[in-house]
């Protein structure tokens, strides 16, 4: 123990960085306090903190090259990371430091939090899942790398304008990026189009040579993820496409400027932007360039860090394992077998077992129209050598589907990785089935659903393959960041091991009881909707009562999950009120947010009906403050920090046999809100484990669901019969919410009368009766206290902690690999390497 005292060791290191932090100002942005901006103390500020990090950094480097155990590589065209700063700040322990640093700065350190721009690398759940895996990883000292793209512009920013979405470029880039390091000596190239021809070896053996038409670099950004107060750092590898040659000189002293750069525009449009609009044709080959590139560079990458340290591919699966985020990276099964096949000269038989043992797949959806496919013109065009791949790897595994079941050619016409029927087309969903050892559904309800409907032909041929992992969330984030208040009220009644091990929780149950902590507990939640509150006066001026219901649905906006469900929810009750104006009822603000895919028609007319109501109910004197409807513009991570902690009432409200997991559902679980919900995704999990008496249940389940549509569903019958529905739809047709526009909401209207894919009619009944035993519930203080609790106190399961030591036990064969620091920042003699070192390197 070192015989310093503590307070004096707290002030040399926050002097430290307080002179770090001026350093950074100074040399690295080049500004004083006198003319520093902003953006200036985030950017010095996370440079200090980056510094900080590095030796763990690089010790973890150093600790793979030396231990050399086998590695997770997370491969995802999203990752929806949120802000680092405030997130590195309490992984690696140092928050209170660089609060109290900043401080006597005379900065104000919640101010710079809020000031980073979020790296908008996703548009939902499945980019947030993949950053909360990063953050597990790491904490669980598993060594993993993300890899994933470095757009430009990331998921767009949402505006509302006159009530309707509107999309503008995330710019998240242009205040500068503390947090990555370009690494472009390990560029990778990338190849597309062109053509295929035969030849032969010395020793007469048959290859294939691909000659591409152009060939772009893939360069690497590696932002690292500390692990909490371990000292594993992982890292986020993003590729950024760049030209081989960036300007021609010939083109341009001849006058064609445009030509001179024509390379650098193609090159780098791959990485433009996220999820480019796929209607017309160009959207569609920059979606599967993407995917490509982002397959091409990570593999590519892998194999060089195993023959770093290795003299063959033989034992590559022994050390890497690929785990494909749903069928974005899908095509890594021929890239692969592409790179042992012809680039390293493995034979098919040998180059198939590596790949099959090295790539996993996690299904994410159940939708049919969200399974992945590409014409094959598309395909071919782009990548020739691929699908003469996908062929030959079709007809061999075609052939054991014969053997396996003979004359069943309907089995034959499913399992095909190419739909014959026109346009044919290359399947993914297939494609994956195929090259992965395992596939695992996320939530228990969906990987049966897997198992019983959309996989069913894969389950029988192979019973084992299909797994369940049920997603999670990471506590650090969705806990401690985001609600700092429950985080000091936990910590103070229970001590902080729940921080890595959520399971402890569970010792919260005891004070559900306990009348001192029932009033903390409650005070934490008012003083985060208060929060909020003043959040919407400021934006909106919207007034609400913090001691009102806040109920709230905060996802992407899709028909399936039902956002005007909740919204013919809030209309009953708006009918009600205008019925009876001395009517009372359980005071209640309807929170919103989402975004629409910018193509997607009705999502974007459910928007503008959520804010036309509310600007009807909110703008009504007969409600008397008693409804409130609030639509939080551009949702993202950083909102989600304010959304999670405020909410009473978490709105899961999906047609059951729709959602395969759902994460929102669990943030909202953890940090007190209570939930209503169908049976449907984790929600039946949630359910089983906070207990049935505190989870709001309605709606058809799946076998109901699939019996309805059987018998022939028909909505206009339950807008017949029931009065309370056919009120609603009428109110909405009649033009109130549309300033008399009745042609507006039409075609909401039509849809739900005469096709109602998602049952909203059929569930309609069921969710007002069970609202209406939220209210009456509500109204008792001390009973909803003590049910929010136990809300908390049971959601252990749903630590992404869990979820990834289930994949390492299930799927990945993978164990924790401790970081020990070699040294704490640079070694004393200030050398990195000694001579005999890097000879030896």
């Amino acid at each position: 123990m070192s015989s310093v005292p503590e307070k004096d060791q707290r002030k040399k290191r926050i002097n430290e960085l307080k002179r770090a932090f001026a350093y950074n100002l100074f040399y690295r942005q080049g500004v004083s306090t006198r003319t520093a901006t902003l953006n200036d103390y985030y950017l010095a500020l996370s440079y200090t903190l980056r510094d900080r990090m590095q030796h763990l950094f690089v010790n973890s480097v150093e600790t793979l090259q030396e231990k050399e155990p086998k590695i997770v590589c997370y491969l995802s065209a999203e990752f929806l990371t949120g802000p680092h700063l405030h997130n590195n700040l309490v992984n690696l322990g140092l928050y209170e430091d660089f609060a109290q640093a900043t401080e006597e700065s005379g900065l104000d350190l919640k101010a710079i939090i809020d000031h980073e721009e979020e790296p908008g690398l996703g548009n939902g759940g499945l980019g947030r899942l993949a950053a909360c895996y990063l953050d597990s990883l790491s904490s669980l000292e598993i060594p993993a790398i993300g890899y994933g793209i470095r757009y430009e512009y990331g998921m767009f920013d949402q505006e509302i304008v006159n009530g309707w979405q509107k999309e503008l470029s995330d710019r998240w880039l242009h205040p500068g990026n503390p947090w990555e390091i370009k690494k472009p000596v390990m560029a990778c190239e990338v190849s597309f189009g062109g053509h295929t021809e035969i030849y032969h070896t010395e020793k007469g053996i048959r290859r294939i040579r691909w000659r591409p038409a152009r060939v772009i670099t893939g360069v690497p950004y590696d932002i690292p993820i500390p692990g909490y107060k371990v000292n594993t750092v992982n890292y986020l590898r993003l590729w950024s496409a760049e030209s081989h040659s960036s300007f021609d000189f010939a083109d341009f002293n001849t006058g064609d400027y445009y030509g001179a750069v024509e390379d650098k525009i193609q090159a780098e449009t791959v990485t433009k932007v996220l999820y480019p609009n796929d209607e017309q044709f160009q959207g569609k080959k920059l979606r599967l360039e993407q995917q490509f590139f982002l397959v091409s560079c990570s593999l590519q990458d892998m194999i060089r860090l195993h023959l770093f340290r290795h003299d063959n591919l033989l034992n590559f699966h022994e050390y890497f394992q690929g785990q494909l985020n749903d069928t974005h990276p899908a095509v890594a099964v021929p890239e692969l077998m592409r790179l042992l096949t012809d680039v390293h000269l493995y034979d098919w038989d040998v180059s198939w077992d590596i790949t099959k043992k090295t790539l996993s797949y996690t299904n994410h959806t159940l939708l049919p129209e969200a399974m992945e496919k590409w014409s094959l013109a598309l395909f071919g065009s782009l990548l020739p050598r691929h699908l003469e791949i996908i062929f030959e790897l079709n007809r061999r595994f075609l052939d054991e589907v014969r053997i396996r079941y003979p004359g069943d050619d309907a089995r034959l016409q499913r399992m095909s990785v190419i739909d014959e029927t026109e346009p044919r087309s290359v399947r993914m969903v297939n494609l994956a089935c195929m090259g992965a050892k395992t596939i695992n559904g996320v939530a228990a309800m969906h990987t049966d659903l897997l198992r019983r409907h959309t996989l069913t032909d894969w389950d029988d041929m192979y019973p084992e393959k299909i797994r369940n992992v049920t997603n999670g969330v990471t506590p650090r984030r969705w806990i401690a960041v985001s609600n700092p208040r429950l985080t000091r009220l936990i910590t103070e009644a229970i001590g902080e091991r729940w921080m890595t091990d959520l399971d402890e929780l569970c010792r919260l149950e005891k004070l559900a009881e306990d009348a001192p902590f029932l009033d903390a507990w409650r005070r934490v939640k008012e003083e985060n909707k208060q929060d909020f509150s003043a959040l919407i006066k400021s934006c909106d001026n919207i007034n609400v009562d913090y001691r009102a219901l806040f109920d709230v649905q905060v996802k992407r906006i899709h028909e399936y999950k039902r956002q005007h469900l909740n919204i013919l929810h809030i209309i009953t009750l708006y009918t009600r009120i205008k019925t009876d104006p001395n009517l009372e009822i359980t005071p209640r603000l309807f929170v919103f947010g989402g975004k629409a895919a910018p193509g997607y028609f009705m999502a974007k007319r459910i928007i503008k009906l959520i804010t036309s109501v509310a600007n009807v109910v909110n703008n009504d004197p007969a409600v008397r403050d008693q409804l409130k409807v609030f639509f939080i513009p551009n949702y993202n991570v950083k909102i989600g920090h304010i959304v999670y902690p405020m909410a009473n009432l978490s709105e899961q409200i999906s047609l059951a046999g729709m959602e395969a997991s759902g994460t929102g559902n669990m943030k909202f679980a953890m940090n007190g809100a209570l939930t209503i919900g169908t049976l449907d995704g984790a929600n039946v999990e949630i359910r089983k484990e906070v207990g049935e008496e505190n989870f709001f249940l309605f709606g058809l389940n799946v076998e109901e669901v699939m019996e309805l549509r059987k018998a022939g569903y028909s909505p206009l019958d339950y807008y017949h019969h029931n009065e309370s529905l056919r009120a609603v739809i009428d109110l909405i047709d009649s033009g109130i919410f549309s300033s008399g526009d009745r042609e507006l909401f039409k075609p909401i209207i039509d849809s739900l009368l005469h096709e109602d894919p998602y049952m909203l009619f059929a569930d309609y009944q069921d969710y007002i009766d069970c609202q209406d035993r939220v209210s009456h519930l509500y109204a008792d203080d001390n009973l909803w206290t003590k049910m929010s609790i136990l809300s908390t106190a049971r959601m252990g399961k749903f630590s992404s902690d869990r979820s990834i030591k289930e994949y390492c036990r299930k799927v990945w064969d993978i164990h924790p690999c401790p970081v020990k620091l070699k040294w704490q920042e640079l070694p004393e003699d200030g050398v990195l390497f000694h001579p005999e070192e890097t000879e030896e390197k």
